[in-house]
């Protein structure tokens, strides 16, 4: 390849940032007072004070990079309405909402769902199988990475599919620290030449060489990365937001042009959340 050649590609290859449209809702109500996966606990107190500061920070992060950051009251009652992310999944302006497995979480769909409505968003579907958003789904701007094996159904795989008219890969999820799929795995890139950052350990043999065929150049999170939720960040592109923990995964998004901004988050991870739960980007 000769030295233009090799400038023009790493042009192209050069992570790009672009604006994005989230929404997130304040941890108004936040605590722990029941436990539906391994990282919670009622036992453990929760400062509600601090989670609300951890989170203002969070949201004035995205907000100082330029994004735009919507809010949705909190309703009480429901403690991890925060986790934004499991609200539902946007594409093209279509949206499939959610339906929650615990039932602790179930009338959280029904309060997102109105906001969409109530934002003019006209091609919305209610799932018929359990699907938890965000939290399982990840969009490459080519096809739908999907989780499954705690929270969402398979089968809503493939309603997503149908609904939002994008393909969708499944991956199964085998440990129960990582039980969604944005616990262990976010998109560093969209579009033709997606790029990825994910923990391989948390998903099965055969999820693991499709993760291999399909992103060969994925920056491969180490255990104590993934163990304080470092995968559970977001990207625009250039800019990556992670737990103020992940210092590893941070070095390596570094080492290959990435900004990485640490957060703490620490207080609503005490039920299982980091960065990216409580944000759900709007693709529209």
């Amino acid at each position: 390849m000769t030295v233009i050649a090799e400038q023009a590609a790493q042009t192209i290859q050069s992570p790009q940032a672009t604006r994005r449209h989230y929404l997130m809702c304040p941890p108004k109500y936040f605590t722990v007072e029941y436990s539906i996966n391994p990282w919670m606990d009622p036992g453990t107190p929760v400062d509600a004070d601090r989670a609300m500061i951890q989170w203002d920070e969070l949201k004035r992060t995205y907000e100082r990079l330029g994004h735009t950051v919507d809010v949705i009251e909190p309703q009480p009652g429901l403690p991890d309405m925060v986790f934004a992310a499991n609200s539902g999944t946007v594409i093209d302006g279509r949206v499939l909402g959610a339906r929650f497995r615990a039932p602790q979480r179930a009338a959280e769909a029904e309060h997102f769902r109105r906001w969409f409505t109530s934002r003019g968003y006209r091609d919305l579907v209610m799932p018929s199988r359990i699907n938890e958003a965000e939290g399982d789904f990840a969009w490459t701007g080519r096809v739908l990475l999907a989780g499954s094996g705690f929270r969402t159904d398979p089968e809503a795989h493939a309603e997503a599919q149908e609904v939002l008219g994008v393909p969708v890969v499944s991956l199964r999820l085998v440990d129960p620290r990582y039980y969604h799929l944005d616990t262990a795995l976010f998109v560093l890139q969209r579009g033709e030449d997606a790029r990825i950052a994910y923990y391989p350990e948390a998903f099965s043999d055969g999820s693991r060489r499709v993760l291999e065929r399909m992103f060969p150049d994925a920056v491969i999170a180490n255990a104590a990365d993934a163990a304080c939720l470092g995968l559970n960040g977001v990207s625009d592109g250039k800019h990556v937001v992670l737990p103020t923990e992940a210092t590893e995964l941070a070095a390596q998004l570094a080492a290959r042009g990435y900004e990485p901004i640490l957060v703490d988050i620490s207080e609503l991870r005490k039920s299982g959340g980091g960065p990216k739960c409580c944000t759900l980007e709007l693709h529209t």
